[in-house]
């Protein structure tokens, strides 16, 4: 293996993972604390709040200064940026209250709702949100996980490379949430685009046989490789209402994540680096799992 590898989970912060008490010693009360206990256990960590409203430049500079200097964040785009249902309520005030009154009221807004001065806005400032994590080498890649609606097709590939335009100073991963992106009549043309525009692929580990499951396949497309863990919970994968922590409750055994030892080396063998996160963040589900993949690939054990 020639890439970085680096392992962590889709959040340090998840209620359920700080009450369950199994991970973050009793004495540890506030973010900074557990941030900082984090980041010297896992050299990596994914920021999933951002998906549910945007970022701040103050939290990542606050993030910058709370971990080691080679501390990776990767960060998952707000949801309107990937054509996500996106209540009013989670936009700036400062933009909810230049829209009409009827689109204040609706419950979910979409990009085609908007006028595009504020889809604009909210990826500009989505963009200067991330700067400090960019100005200290601390940003990953930012990943643009999309809908199940979201299908193969000429108008689709060009949102990617407008997504790629919007932010042309990160790296933006993508994920799927749709297998046909990946079906045989597909997959060859998919991978091809990817390569081309140097877009990483985001592989994942989820359950199979929904029309939102995308098949567990370790495919490199650009110099960085990813892979999200949702677990294999069948039962809820496709259910509707659930919280992230009730979806994606699953612990992984080390028969189930040393299927991925072959699958990782061979990423490492294409990439510079690759990045390895547990979104199966059910009390402390993620970080078992992280770190029985650092033991079967023989990593360190503690970040920073």
């Amino acid at each position: 293996m020639t890439a970085r590898i680096l392992v962590g989970t889709c959040s340090w912060a998840d209620k359920t993972l700080v009450e369950c008490g199994r991970f973050y010693p009793p004495q540890l009360k506030t973010a900074e604390e557990r941030l900082r206990f984090y980041a010297d256990e896992f050299p990596l960590v994914e920021v999933d709040s951002s998906y549910y409203g945007l970022p701040s430049e103050r939290n990542a500079a606050l993030w910058v200064e709370r971990t080691p200097p080679h501390f990776t964040f990767d960060v998952k785009a707000f949801r309107l940026m990937t054509q996500h249902p996106t209540p009013p309520s989670t936009l700036p005030k400062d933009l909810r209250e230049t829209l009409p009154a009827p689109l204040r009221e609706k419950p979910n807004l979409y990009p085609r709702d908007l006028p595009r001065e504020v889809v604009d806005e909210v990826w500009q400032r989505f963009e200067s949100a991330l700067l400090p994590l960019d100005s200290a080498g601390k940003l990953g890649v930012v990943v643009l996980q999309f809908p199940p609606w979201f299908l193969p097709g000429p108008e689709n590939r060009d949102y990617l490379l407008e997504a790629q335009a919007r932010l042309p100073q990160y790296r933006i991963a993508v994920e799927f949430r749709n297998g046909r992106w990946l079906s045989e009549r597909n997959a060859e043309r998919t991978f091809r685009f990817l390569r081309d525009h140097r877009l990483p692929f985001v592989c994942v580990d989820e359950p199979q046989g929904f029309p939102n499951s995308v098949p567990p396949l370790a495919e490199a497309t650009a110099d960085i490789a990813l892979v999200r863990f949702h677990g294999r919970n069948a039962a809820t994968w496709a259910q509707r209402g659930l919280s992230p922590a009730e979806r994606f409750d699953w612990l992984y055994s080390e028969e189930e994540l040393r299927e991925w030892v072959p699958r990782v080396e061979g990423l490492a063998r294409e990439t510079r680096e690759v990045h390895l996160l547990m979104n199966n963040c059910r009390e402390d589900k993620a970080v078992l799992g992280a770190r029985q993949l650092q033991l079967l690939l023989h990593l360190p054990e503690r970040g920073g």
